[in-house]
């Protein structure tokens, strides 16, 4: 029996239409510039990927270009970047970019005003001040060998898994940056001599590349802001400073750390050898609370930035909530040296596009990403198939580093398609999961004017839009623009400098004017069966990552 009508619930977004009325009159107060004389670039630097993306005085894009760069993948659970790699596809990017507006009539290299960095967080390495030469390559977020060191810290440490998430926010996981830079001083000798010779910085990719923009060897300023800083474990989210504390008990020196600045300001000038040298760097945000201020997520709003994860954050204000519900309590962004800080809950979804990229590469059942919907939409339910893609253990709420990627429900009757649904709604199920514990901590959730806001790539799909507004009950809105995370890079970077306002920022209705609202069509009784389904689905993943010894 089908559960619900193959049909999509898209209508032009109304959701704002009583709010025109006053973003009509904020439309006159864009800019402190006019917007034809003046351009902000935003280096948006991912996890599989590397786009520069040129905006003028109006927020609307003129020029880009991406590339794509090296996965490592030396063992199973294991995932690293080559440092250098990242620093050429940066320089391509922004070359290419530039070029390609000039060759459309933009004069951006005198009216570059400033440049704004966003990137892929957690991401962390280690090089040496002296020679510039990172030591090791960057161990990517997403990777699990740190699963043992976790294990022992939370056998040691008084307060186990939880043991600094009063300063921190965060639970001890191999997700966090601390405990990569660990792994990195028990297990490479050259990290921990070099640490030895007081030679060692360390970073996270935006430090990393600010670095390099400023000079490198030649003067490069070691900082990080306050949102990437939040994701190593090692900030302590009330001072934003980092913690003495958590140092002192994880051994780690406070000399190799980068200075925490915030995430609207201007932090130094684009040395010689880059071809916006002088251009301030002036905004800088880890993705995710970039894809926030690119959405104009205020108190109280929700954002999901679909991509190789799913990432969904809901701005707290300047309330530090603290999950009891396996949220993770972060910042959300600190828009200048004496703005309040914005706090927020996140869910992180390891494993989103990604399953959908091991549908074709490792299951072949689709040869390109985007077959995956019209596939999936052969049929109307996945007949009882179950997809989890725990590939490298469940992040919130379950936290489970032992979960391992599961497909159960099969019969002689299940074909491809009804696999390719299960995948998308594993996506939205995931994402389902982190809202519900999000409606526990704030209550937020279940109001008949939520809207979750949806960005990324994987939300060109409109299948998954459709069954994730189904499964979740609630309308989910897909911006014009969904490259929201550069788009939030320069949105900092023209604060800091003059070229937008936070009125602009924050209550234009530009970017959801022309959006499309999925609504729900599924029923309550249908939606609960099918979590009760997914619920079962998710403990069979349980306990099996010793199965591959």
């Amino acid at each position: 029996m089908l559960m619900y009508k193959q049909k999509y619930k898209v209508v032009k977004s109304a959701f704002y239409k009583k709010n025109q009325k006053r973003h009509s009159t904020n439309q006159n107060q864009k800019t402190n510039m006019s917007k034809e004389d003046v351009f902000i670039g935003a280096i948006d630097q991912g996890t599989s990927s590397t786009r520069f993306i040129i905006y003028d005085g109006s927020a609307k894009p003129i020029g880009s270009h991406q590339v794509e760069f090296t996965q490592f993948y030396p063992q199973a659970g294991w995932v690293e970047h080559d440092p250098m790699e990242i620093v050429e596809s940066v320089k391509v990017c922004v070359t290419k970019a530039m070029d390609k507006a000039t060759a459309d009539g933009f004069n951006v290299d005198k009216s570059l005003k400033a440049i704004g960095l966003t990137n892929q967080r957690e991401t962390t390495l280690v090089w040496s001040k002296s020679t510039g030469a990172p030591l090791y390559n960057a161990i990517v977020w997403m990777d699990t060998r740190t699963a043992a060191i976790c294990s022992r810290l939370e056998k040691e440490l008084s307060g186990g898994k939880s043991h600094f998430s009063e300063s921190c926010g965060l639970p001890i996981s191999s997700y966090f940056s601390a405990l990569k830079f660990l792994w990195l001083v028990e297990n490479v000798d050259a990290v921990k001599e070099t640490i030895k010779k007081k030679d060692a910085l360390f970073g996270t990719i935006d430090t990393w590349l600010i670095w390099q923009l400023t000079g490198g060897l030649k003067g490069g300023l070691h900082v990080t802001d306050v949102s990437n800083a939040s994701r190593t474990m090692l900030m302590n989210l009330k001072t934003l400073d980092w913690d003495e504390s958590t140092l002192t008990e994880l051994g780690i020196p406070a000399e190799i750390l980068p200075k925490i600045v915030s995430n609207a300001e201007v932090i130094g000038n684009v040395a010689a050898g880059w071809p916006f040298a002088g251009v301030p760097i002036a905004g800088c945000l880890g993705d995710q609370h970039a894809a926030m201020l690119g959405q104009a997520c205020s108190r109280g709003e929700a954002k999901c930035t679909y991509g190789t994860g799913a990432f969904i954050l809901m701005n707290t204000g300047d309330e530090i909530v603290k999950s009891t519900h396996g949220l993770l309590t972060t910042v959300a962004f600190k828009l200048g040296k004496e703005a309040k800080t914005s706090y927020a809950l996140e869910g992180s979804v390891p494993i989103a596009g990604a399953a959908v990229q091991w549908l074709r590469d490792n299951a072949g059942l689709i040869s390109s990403s985007e077959e995956i919907e019209k596939l999936a939409s052969q049929v109307e339910s996945t007949q009882g198939v179950c997809f989890v893609p725990a590939f490298s253990g469940l992040f919130a709420p379950w936290w489970r580093e032992d979960a391992r990627g599961v497909c159960i429900g099969i019969t002689s009757f299940t074909k491809k398609a009804h696999i390719a649904r299960a995948v998308l709604e594993s996506i939205a199920f995931q994402v389902k999961d982190v809202l519900d514990s999000m409606q526990k901590d704030t209550g937020k959730v279940e109001s008949n004017e939520f809207l979750l806001r949806a960005d990324g790539g994987a939300t060109v799909n409109n299948l998954l839009m459709q069954i994730q507004a189904d499964l979740t009950g609630n309308p989910v809105l897909r911006p014009t623009d969904i490259e929201t995370t550069a788009r939030g890079a320069a949105f900092a970077a023209g604060l800091a400098v003059g070229v937008f306002k936070q009125d602009f920022i924050f209550d234009s209705n530009d970017k959801m004017k022309n959006g499309i609202v999925f609504r729900p069509v599924m029923t309550e009784e249908a939606r609960t069966k099918k979590v009760e389904s997914w619920c079962k689905a998710v403990t069979r993943s349980y306990d099996l990552a010793d199965l591959a010894h």
